[in-house]
C-alpha cells in the first residue's frame, strides 16, 4: 500500500498528471472511470486565484466521483501562495500539489514552476510554509533540475520531505530539456533509494506504454507512475497498464464503439460543466487523439473541430459508428 498523508492507495498507483487545457473535470472523470487512482487539476495560478480571475477560479471545480483529487497551484510569492491555499481549501480537495516543474517561459520567467529550481532554498521555504498553513497533504511535482549541471534532486527531495512534503512526483527531464530527448528515470530511482526517504516517490515522463510502467515499477523501484501525454484521447490507458502489471498480457485496445462513447460523454460533460459554446470549443482538441490512426478520417475530424454546435459533433460521431464500426467488424 502507498500512502499520501492519510490517503491510502493501491500498490504502484497510477496518477493522472496535471495538464494545462487537458485535465479538466470531464477528462479527469473519464480517466478515473478507466483506472486512474489519483487525478490532478490543471495547474492554477496563485496570483489568478487571489485576484479572483474567472479562469483560475473555475479550475477549482472538483467532484466527489474524482476522489482522491489534488488541486495543483503555482507561484513564487509566498504571501500569494499562502492566500491561495486558503482559497483552495474551500473547494475541499484531498491534496494540494505545488508545481515546481512547468518549463513554459511565461511561468519560469516569474520564478514559478521550474523557475524555482534556480533557488532551491526558496523552493524548500515555500513548501514548508504551505505545509504548515494547511492540514491537507502538500505534495510536489518537479523536474530533475534546471539543467544537466544542476541535478541535485536527491538532496532536494530529502529537504522537501523534511519540511512536510507528503509525496513527490519527478519528471525525468531538466527544465533545459523541456520535453526533448528521453526521460531519465535513474535520478528518480536514486531519490527512492535514499535511505532517509519515506514519502512516496512517483515517476513521470515517457510512461507511454504498459511496458514502460512495468519497467518503472520493477527496474527502477518507484512507488507509482504519473501519466500525462499518453492518456490524452486515451483514458483507457490506466486500465491497460493495470492489466499488464497484474497479468503480463496486454488488454485489447478500445473499439470504435468505445472511442465514440468516450468522445460523446466527454463532450456532454464539458457542455454540462461550461455550457454549450465553451463545451464545444474546449473539447475540440481531444478529437484528433481519440480517433488517431483511423484511415481516411480527416474529413470527419475537420467537421468535428470546426463545428460550433454540439448537435453537429454528435451527428459526426453517429456517422463514425455507421462508417467505421461496420468496417471494423468486417
Amino acid at each position: 500500500m502507498v500512502k499520501i498523508g492519510d490517503i491510502a492507495l493501491p500498490d504502484f498507483p497510477l496518477l493522472l498528471a496535471p495538464m494545462e487545457d487537458v485535465s479538466d473535470p470531464p477528462f479527469r472523470a473519464l480517466c478515473k472511470e478507466h483506472g486512474a487512482d489519483v487525478v490532478y487539476t490543471e495547474f492554477i495560478s496563485s496570483e489568478g486565484l487571489i485576484r479572483d480571475a474567472a479562469k483560475s477560479v473555475q479550475k477549482l471545480d472538483i467532484y466527489n466521483k474524482e476522489r482522491p483529487v489534488g488541486i495543483q497551484i503555482f507561484g513564487s510569492n509566498l504571501d500569494s501562495m499562502l492566500r491561495s491555499v486558503e482559497i483552495v481549501e474551500a473547494s475541499n480537495p484531498d491534496i494540494i500539489d505545488i508545481n515546481f516543474g512547468c518549463p513554459v517561459k511565461k511561468v519560469v520567467c516569474k520564478g514559478a514552476g521550474a523557475g524555482i529550481l534556480k533557488d532551491i532554498p526558496k523552493m524548500v521555504a515555500l513548501t514548508e510554509a504551505m505545509a504548515k498553513h494547511t492540514s491537507l497533504p502538500i505534495t510536489v511535482k518537479t523536474r530533475l533540475g534546471w539543467d544537466h549541471d544542476s541535478i541535485h534532486i536527491v538532496e532536494v527531495a530529502e529537504r522537501l520531505q523534511d519540511v512536510g512534503c507528503k509525496a513527490i512526483a519527478i519528471h525525468g527531464r531538466t527544465r533545459a530539456q523541456m520535453y526533448k530527448g528521453e526521460a531519465d528515470w535513474a535520478p528518480i530511482a536514486a531519490v527512492k533509494n535514499n535511505a532517509r526517504m519515506h514519502i512516496p516517490v512517483f515517476g513521470n515522463g515517457d510512461v507511454n506504454t504498459p511496458e514502460q510502467a512495468k519497467k518503472m515499477r520493477d527496474e527502477y523501484g518507484l512507488d507509482g507512475a504519473m501519466i500525462g501525454r499518453a492518456s490524452i484521447g486515451n483514458p483507457w490507458f490506466f486500465n491497460e497498464v493495470k492489466q499488464y502489471l497484474q497479468t503480463g498480457t496486454p488488454k485489447a485496445p478500445p473499439s470504435i464503439e468505445d472511442k465514440v462513447a468516450a468522445a460523446r460523454r466527454h463532450l456532454q460533460m464539458a457542455i454540462d460543466w461550461k455550457g454549450e459554446t465553451l463545451g464545444v470549443l474546449e473539447t475540440r482538441r481531444h478529437y484528433t487523439n481519440y480517433f488517431k490512426g483511423i484511415p481516411n478520417f480527416k474529413p470527419l475530424r475537420t467537421r468535428m473541430v470546426t463545428a460550433n454546435e454540439s448537435a453537429e459533433v454528435f451527428e459526426v460521431l453517429d456517422e463514425i459508428l455507421e462508417d467505421f464500426a461496420v468496417n471494423q467488424a468486417v
